[in-house]
């Protein structure tokens, strides 16, 4: 007999049905392994993540060993993602840099350009002996750059930059800055010629001949006429020329030699 003290829960079995079935209920249905996954808390799967990118081969774990190791392994050995970060980060500064600069650069190139010449072109601003030769070149641009979008005041001072570019060029022997140099003088020495007063056109022309030939000597420096002559020595070396040296052929007995064999003749 069953003892009616016993409180025991009837815990159905895996072949029993649930208690609330017999009375027209609905059964629970067991949670699913997804349901747990999402019913989990994400910062708690947040940290799990963060504590595995931190361990041993880890993501984080390795960026930052190529970090720590890219100072004492220098450019050719560090990781490869840290040389494209750190060439994209230079070019963007470089560009940063243009973008910024390149109104600034164009305001000063034209306030050099325009405010650098306060004196007016054609008019007796020079003095001395420099004048018989900055005179004239003046007056020659006064009088032919009206037709120009630019003033005669910009194209003086182009002048005289592209003579100082020349000149210091030259100088450090640059090949194209000692042509710049002379044929910025040929103009020179024609503007002179062209504009210089009549009855003092020889003397102005001559002085801007002088002048010119005695700054060449900066501008021009370690250039020589001298023609170089180049002697090439030529050894003669020891020269091999293979011979194949064929020994003659032992004749045969006069009995046995036929008529039309002969033998091979060495020369």
């Amino acid at each position: 007999m069953a003892d009616h003290n016993d409180r025991t829960p009837n815990v159905p079995g895996p072949r029993q049905e649930h208690p609330a079935a017999g009375h027209g209920l609905p059964a629970a249905a067991p949670l699913l392994l997804e349901e747990l996954d999402d019913k989990q808390p994400r910062t708690q799967a947040l940290r799990v993540w963060w504590a595995d990118a931190w361990n041993d081969g880890g993501v984080l774990h390795d960026r930052w060993e190529d970090l720590r190791q890219a100072p004492a392994l220098g450019w050719h050995g560090m990781a490869n993602w840290l040389k494209a970060v750190l060439g994209l980060a230079g070019i963007s500064f470089v560009i940063l840099l243009l973008d910024g600069a390149t109104d600034a650069l164009a305001a000063m190139l034209h306030s050099l350009l325009t405010a650098a010449p306060r004196v007016q072109v054609g008019t007796d601003t020079s003095t001395g002996v420099f004048a018989v030769i900055d005179q004239p070149i003046r007056t020659y641009i006064a009088v032919h750059s009206p037709a120009l979008t630019i003033s005669a005041s910009t194209v003086y001072t182009v002048w005289q930059l592209v003579g100082l570019f020349g000149l210091i060029g030259g100088f450090a022997r640059s090949s194209g800055a000692r042509i710049t140099w002379t044929a910025w003088g040929a103009a020179s020495i024609a503007m002179v010629h062209s504009a210089a007063p009549a009855d003092g056109r020889t003397i102005a022309t001559g002085l801007a001949v002088l002048a010119w030939t005695a700054a060449s000597a900066l501008a021009l420096r370690g250039l020589t006429l001298r023609p170089a002559f180049f002697t090439h020595i030529h050894n003669g070396g020891h020269q091999i020329e293979p011979h194949i040296h064929l020994p003659a052929p032992a004749a045969p007995e006069a009995d046995d030699t036929p008529d039309n064999v002969h033998p091979l003749q060495k020369r």
